[in-house]
């Protein structure tokens, strides 16, 4: 119920006010406790929830800011509050004060499936698409002759297998030799993914996700 509850909460406050669909940005939730890299199913934790805070981005005028990389897993409320804030005003210089700029990281947008080969595409791809890694505050840097990790697929049985990911030009495709039709995809579907790795090339994370529908 939380996805429906944060759209009636958007759209309440919207209406009430009556100021038009005034911008309203989110930030997802951080990277807490810990997450069983063996299990490729994830689901753990509050993932279902980081994923209602991304279908909020169907309404108009609303952003999410990742943090999936901000938390050590200790504090439920992470020190690092300088990113979380950037990367709310990341949002609000583009889309509000007309930065040429990307609003965020890569936010999943669409899904397709060539024989074996699931082909995701994202939208906020921004200087291409990189396997990054986070030593500084805020951006990401390329993490050269390092792989896609925390990518899982699935075929019609829905059994999960972790997937071999890699980016080809603006899109990543992912693939399994236990899967030949592929049905869906996840992506640091965990409450912390450690190490996901996947970024845009101007330092930002790509939001957790699922293909599966709402």
């Amino acid at each position: 119920a939380y996805g429906d509850k944060m759209e009636g909460l958007i759209q309440g406050w919207r209406t009430v006010w009556d100021q038009g669909d005034f911008p309203f940005y989110t930030v997802q939730l951080p990277n807490f406790r810990t997450s069983d890299p063996e299990n490729p199913a994830g689901g753990d934790g509050w993932t279902k929830v980081r994923q209602a805070q991304l279908d909020t981005l169907s309404l108009t005028n609303t952003g999410v800011a990742v943090a999936i990389d901000v938390g050590d897993g200790g504090d439920l409320h992470p020190p690092n509050k300088r990113d979380v804030g950037k990367r709310l005003a990341q949002w609000a210089r583009a889309k509000d004060y007309g930065r040429d700029i990307v609003p965020s990281g890569p936010i999943y947008k669409g899904f397709s499936v060539q024989g074996p080969r699931a082909i995701l595409s994202f939208d906020h791809v921004g200087k291409g698409l990189m396997v990054g890694k986070k030593t500084e505050p805020f951006y990401a840097v390329a993490d050269e002759g390092a792989t896609l990790t925390w990518f899982a697929i699935s075929g019609a049985d829905k059994q999960w297998h972790w997937g071999d990911a890699v980016i080809e030009g603006e899109t990543v495709v992912v693939t399994s030799p236990n899967v030949p039709v592929p049905v869906a995809v996840r992506y640091a579907y965990a409450m912390h993914p450690e190490g996901c790795n996947l970024y845009n090339k101007d330092g930002l994370p790509a939001s957790p996700f699922t293909t599966e529908p709402r």
